[in-house]
């Protein structure tokens, strides 16, 4: 196997650009998440709806 310096080239670009995506996603839901307000008196964790679905006691259920 030949290793071609231009597709290892635009590799690591295209590395580099998702990287750069992630982070910004990540940059995005922590602004996101911080200017939420906080529920008084809910259960901890994350949000249950972020999968679509309710998880009590390991049991995924519709509330």
């Amino acid at each position: 196997m030949s290793h071609d310096p231009d597709v290892a080239a635009r590799i690591a670009e295209a590395g580099q650009r998702a990287r750069a995506e992630a982070e910004a996603r990540r940059a995005e839901e922590a602004k996101r998440t911080k200017d939420q307000p906080k529920e008084v008196g809910g259960r901890g964790g994350l949000d249950p709806t972020r999968y679509g679905d309710w998880e009590i006691k390991g049991i995924a259920c519709d509330f």
